[in-house]
């Protein structure tokens, strides 16, 4: 193991996260290699008093991943992969990303739903339930674990599984990082690529509100191997966008269909009709398509999300004049269409609520300055002020901030909330993992 501290010429560099917002400084970063590392990082933080985070990817838009004053556990150096082409599961390390994860199951023409950003880490991601391109086809990221190693509070190695400790598994399924540090996972894979159709389409922003109506009906039409999300954003000055674009308002498509590409063109023809001005869907590579669309590092993020049951016209609306007044160049609304394998019967197995909702829209306030990304906050904020008589309460917490605990709760409801504080108080009676979307140990 190594110890990273503020004297270490490496410290800033360490502690820094993908969220520039979240500028905090440890005590102490334990680098940790294995799970013996993990236990004797715990156990320093104990004897020392000092609050703990848990850092994979560094995604979290809320910084959860780090302190101030206490240690990280940071699990980045766990880096190993094993991918079993006959049973299709893979088996991962805790410091994985999904760009890794995906480049080495692609070699065999295999994938599970991963991040829509390649950079991110699989175990925060997993852990908060894990929405992505594939989650209509094949569930949420936790809804294909088999099995997650972690280590206690106490220091302890435990597996989850449905057949051991099958009420951790179950929290596992969304809970976070509540319950233990997460050292490695296995998850079951399917059948896919390594070349589907996918990519990008662009419109002018003068289209916004009709093609916002016609990407609702299409979706909603669309069978489940079909993923998709509508993004409203600022047309980006790369070659293959058209002069009278650059810099000003336009709307993406994001489109990847789940099978054969011969099938995936075929679905995407409805989409095309529309006349993209540009259109970058085709035969590509899946691991390449997952880094399509990541995020650059070191800008001021403030995200949200709120679930919908139904888009009518008028929440349209609501979303289409929001985008009109995005804070910079660099944030985008997001909507994105769910069902499929997500109200599927993986649903009932899981502690995540709401999961029958239909849709899902997604502000990212993503600015260069700090004052752009306090700009960006409160445009957010707005917005779901603006959309909450079309919310139907639910949340997907790896997609916001520190929300508070009243968001934790509607994301898993009271009855399974309840649940969950069981779990908490079998394996971390003490709270000492609280530095995350917190769940509080059930009363004695």
């Amino acid at each position: 193991m190594k110890w990273v501290t503020p004297d270490s010429t490496e410290y800033d560099e360490t502690r820094k996260l993908f969220n520039a917002m979240i500028d905090r400084r440890p005590a102490v970063i334990a680098q940790c290699a294995d799970a013996a590392d993990v236990a004797d990082a715990l156990a320093y933080a104990g004897a020392n008093n000092l609050d703990v985070a848990v850092r994979a990817g560094g995604h979290s838009v809320a910084g959860m991943s780090t302190n101030d004053d206490g240690l990280v556990v940071d699990v980045r150096p766990m880096k190993s992969i094993k991918v079993d082409p006959d049973n299709r599961t893979v088996t991962v390390g805790a410091g994985v990303t999904w760009g890794e994860f995906d480049r080495a199951t692609q070699v065999h023409g295999l994938a599970s739903t991963g991040g829509r950003a390649s950079t991110t880490g699989v175990a925060g991601f997993t852990l908060g339930g894990g929405s992505g391109w594939l989650e209509r086809s094949f569930g949420f990221a936790c809804d294909n674990l088999l099995s997650v190693d972690l280590v206690t509070a106490a220091g302890d190695r435990v597996t989850a599984s449905a057949q051991e400790n099958p009420a951790l598994f179950w929290a596992l399924h969304g809970g976070g990082g509540n319950f233990g540090v997460a050292t490695g996972f296995t998850f079951r894979l399917h059948e896919l690529g390594p070349t589907v159709q996918a990519g990008l389409m662009l419109w002018p922003g003068e289209a916004s509100a009709d093609l916002a109506r016609a990407y609702r009906d299409l979706s909603l039409a669309a069978p489940d191997a079909v993923g998709t999300a509508l993004v409203y954003l600022t047309a980006p000055p790369e070659p293959f966008v058209p002069e009278e674009m650059k810099g000003k308002q336009a709307v993406g498509l994001a489109y990847l269909y789940a099978g054969e590409p011969a099938a995936g063109a075929e679905h995407a023809v409805p989409f095309r009709e529309l006349g993209p001005a540009v259109d970058l869907v085709g035969d590509m590579s899946y691991a390449d398509f997952q880094c399509m669309i990541d995020d650059p590092p070191n800008l001021y993020n403030y995200w949200s999300a709120d679930y919908h049951d139904e888009l009518p016209d008028d929440a349209l609306d609501v979303i289409v004049d929001s985008a009109r007044h995005l804070p910079g160049p660099h944030s985008q609304q997001l909507v994105a269409r769910w069902g499929g394998a997500v109200a599927g019967p993986a649903a009932a197995k899981t502690p995540l609520q709401n999961r029958g909702a239909k849709w899902v829209t997604h502000p990212f306030g993503i600015e260069e300055t700090p004052q752009g990304g306090r700009e960006a906050k409160a445009w957010v904020k707005r917005f779901r002020q603006d959309i909450a008589p079309y919310a139907n309460g639910g949340v997907w917490l790896n997609f916001v901030g520190d929300e508070g605990t009243d968001r934790v709760r509607a994301a898993f409801g009271e009855e399974n909330y309840a649940r969950l504080a069981q779990v908490k108080r079998e394996f971390d009676p003490g709270n000492v993992f609280r530095g995350n979307q917190n769940i509080l140990p059930a009363a004695s």
